[in-house]
């Protein structure tokens, strides 16, 4: 009788009784392995979890799920956060729930996550690339632990890093496209990149045309070979020097602009202005000087459409 009632309990393939069970723990199901049938559904896995914290082993064995990390922040832990109750009650619970956060959370963690929403904030407004923002923030916390930008705003530092991120991964963005996706000047943040390269272990390579050329001939829509002549041109006036003591901006601006006058891709200065961040009157200025040496500045293979000769010489 027993063994009648333990057969009855015994969960099994009503085709093939004797068969054994085959558990499968991604699906938590059990499948008889004769015909396939799913037997039993939501078997718990039993198995060891994804970390272990034995002495042994040091804590080194990943074989035990723990919570998630971040090596940025103190312990290398995110923090819990208290969100309002719903409903009438939320209302009398929001300030208990910020002074609960407030003491669960490290001063230095509370600061970091700051600085680190306010750069991620400003990334996600021209879709800047993942290895950049992280960049920045692992900038943030040498500056945060430095503690030699005490007073200034937070946001001003994190514009500072962005920038200097951006710079570090190749793909530098001018004073002025940082100043447009954050709420501090332009000032204040030339005045936190200085210090941040005066008192943290960083640097930063020089900027040249090149830096920006692919970006602003790729916003104004120009085919390769206006983009070739251009960077052809601003290389050969920095190395004739023409362009001393101007932004590497403002060369690339009216090199572009002189390689769209000698070309059928014609472009106006509002628009060259537009995207690069240049004013019009100082990408004339400089275009002044590098039609008054225009010989030797073009690539040898250019077709112009508009000679050297008919290029206007003061637009």
């Amino acid at each position: 009788m027993a063994g009648r009632q333990n057969r009855t309990a015994r969960v099994c393939c009503p085709s093939h009784p004797e068969a054994i069970l085959v558990e499968d723990y991604r699906a938590g199901d059990l499948v008889c392995p004769m015909c396939g049938l799913v037997v039993g559904d939501r078997v718990i896995d039993v198995g060891t979890e994804w970390r272990t914290f034995s002495n042994e082993s040091g804590g080194d064995d990943p074989s035990r799920v723990g919570g998630p990390e971040n090596p940025l922040f103190e312990g290398a832990e995110l923090s819990t956060m208290i969100g309002a109750a719903s409903g009438p009650a939320g209302l009398d619970s929001q300030g208990f729930n910020k002074y609960r956060n407030r003491k669960t959370i490290s001063p230095q963690d509370r600061a970091l996550t700051t600085g680190f929403r306010e750069i991620t904030t400003m990334a996600e407004r021209i879709n800047m690339a993942r290895s950049i923002v992280d960049q920045a923030h692992m900038l943030f916390k040498q500056v945060y632990e430095t503690k030699a930008m005490r007073g200034r705003a937070t946001e001003a530092i994190a514009s500072a890093c962005l920038y200097i991120a951006c710079r570090k991964e190749g793909v530098p963005r001018t004073f002025k496209e940082i100043c447009a996706i954050s709420r501090v000047t332009k000032k204040e943040i030339g005045r936190c990149f200085k210090l941040i390269l005066r008192n943290v272990d960083t640097s930063v390579d020089l900027i040249t045309t090149g830096d920006y050329m692919s970006r602003f001939c790729s916003n104004l829509g120009l085919p390769q070979t206006v983009q070739r002549a251009a960077t052809h041109i601003a290389r050969k006036a920095t190395d004739m020097d023409l362009a001393g003591g101007r932004a590497p901006t403002t060369v690339a601006a009216a090199a572009i602009f002189l390689a769209c006058a000698a070309s059928d891709q014609k472009k106006t200065l509002k628009e060259i202005s537009e995207v690069s961040g240049v004013a019009d009157s100082t990408i004339k200025q400089t275009y002044r000087v590098l039609i008054g040496k225009v010989d030797g500045l073009f690539p040898e293979d250019f077709k112009f459409t508009t000679p050297i000769s008919a290029l206007p010489k003061n637009p």
